[in-house]
């Protein structure tokens, strides 16, 4: 079987970005930066991104591209047969429950996106509130857009990794930034907006404790995908001329990039009506709908637009992270069973719709639907990120570091002697040591033990 690569270096790196590129950029890094200490935070992500991220992404680059397969027959090739590969399996396993709940949230998004198209979304705090509610514990709306999203996500996956992957990325994340700067704009020149500005960008040192460093950490961990094999999988479909450390270095910034931006577009706006953001689901459906209106309130169709916009923004944000996901399952499934794209697309789409369902009624429509005292959207979450994806980042950092051939993984940094390679030391030291301490850190820190 003939696999596909990418047709373009541009088009590789926007496809890789948008897998990291998502939902937690617009609702976690905003507030994470602006609650422990603004420019301060934002020197100490970058710090992470440098020291854990970076290494993280080109270790499974390694992974995808020396392997050009799913991340199951990637890990299992890699490391000989043993028991690497089930770093792989983990990593499907993974990304259908994260593609499963992520798709509820996404859903949300077509519904808040077509209601302020339709101007629905008005009122005062209680009543955005309110709307949400309604929306959120109606059994069959939410189900219908979490539906709709994982079938959006299908028909792009199954067009392959050209016609599909790269070109749905090379006209979604131009025009992600692009709304991002609009809204960004809109929001810096509101009255006041200079205040949401420097608490951003104003470093705040007196807030720098360990726990900040744990944010940053996490945050750098969790933006850029680390341990979910989409990174593993998107690399198989890289030429052998790829540059793994340059292009690890531009999906870093593009990421960062997006956050920054985020925090521009939302700090400003929620200063310049006395409103403190705070983080999840219910800034972006809450809060944040109720800042649009009184910001943009003396000029109700600049208002109407940011809103629309907005919600366009995080419906691209979400798909861009769903193609992803949904990517390793499908190329699972049609490369291990030999079956046709079309087929393994279809099976990765019944499995996580069944799963979105399930979690989209357990957080309205029948809180009943718990484990471990939580809604199954809520357990599916915490699984994964307090769980399984530092679980399988921890081992890929530790296959790579210390069972792989030093020799293999060189070849693969240096593109078989072909770059200078003089980085490659430190990288080596950071997968070896220092990445796997970080995520070591992160997991003891989401498990509440520091």
């Amino acid at each position: 079987m003939e696999r596909e690569n990418f047709g373009s270096k541009m088009g590789m790196v926007l496809a890789t970005a948008g897998s990291a590129v998502g939902l937690g950029n617009i609702w976690r890094f905003p507030y994470m930066a602006g609650h422990d200490g603004g420019a301060a935070f934002i020197l100490i992500y970058i710090g992470c991104v440098l020291v854990l991220g970076i290494p993280g992404i080109i270790s499974e680059f390694i992974v995808g591209r020396h392997s050009a397969a799913n991340a199951a027959r990637a890990y299992r090739k890699i490391s000989h047969g043993g028991p690497g590969g089930i770093i792989g399996y983990l990593g499907i396993f993974t990304s259908m429950i994260i593609l499963g709940f992520y798709a509820v949230v996404a859903g949300w998004c077509l519904q808040y996106l077509f209601a302020s198209i339709l101007g629905q979304i008005h009122g005062n705090a209680q009543e955005v509130n309110t709307y949400f509610q309604s929306f959120s514990t109606d059994p069959i709306r939410p189900v219908f857009w979490t539906i709709v999203f994982v079938l959006l996500t299908h028909f792009v996956v199954v067009k392959g990794v050209r016609n599909g992957l790269e070109k749905a990325s090379r006209i979604m994340m131009p025009t992600l930034f692009l709304i991002l700067i609009l809204i960004a704009i809109a929001s810096c020149l509101l009255p006041h907006a200079s205040k949401g500005i420097s608490f951003l960008f104003k470093p705040d040192f007196s807030k720098l404790t360990p726990h900040v460093l744990f944010d940053a950490l996490g945050q750098a961990f969790f933006s850029l995908s680390l341990g979910s094999a989409c990174l593993c999988t998107y690399a198989s479909y890289f030429d052998r001329q790829s540059k793994l450390s340059v292009s690890a270095s531009q999906i870093a910034l593009i990421d960062t990039g997006v956050a920054i931006l985020a925090g521009l577009m939302i700090f400003p706006a929620a200063f310049s009506v006395g409103v403190s953001p705070d983080s999840g689901p219910s800034l972006i459906f809450i809060t944040l709908p109720n800042v649009f209106q009184q910001a943009f309130g003396s000029v109700p169709v600049i208002g109407y637009i940011v809103g629309v916009l907005f919600y366009a923004l995080l419906a691209l944000a979400a798909l861009t992270s769903t193609i992803s996901m949904h990517e390793i399952g499908t190329s699972f499934f049609y490369e291990e069973f030999h079956l046709t794209r079309k087929k393994g697309a279809w099976i990765e789409t019944i499995i996580c719709s069944v799963i979105g369902i399930f979690c989209s009624l357990s957080s309205g429509a029948f809180p009943s639907l718990r484990l471990f005292g939580m809604s199954l959207l809520d357990f599916c979450n915490n699984l994964t990120s307090d769980i399984l994806l530092p679980l399988g980042s921890l081992l890929t950092c530790l296959l790579i570091g210390w069972f792989v051939p030093k020799k293999m993984v060189k070849e693969e940094y240096t593109n078989w002697g072909t770059l200078k390679g003089r980085t490659f030391n430190i990288y080596y030291f950071a997968v070896r040591i220092l990445c796997p301490l970080c995520i070591l850190v992160i997991f003891l820190h989401q498990l509440g033990v520091i």
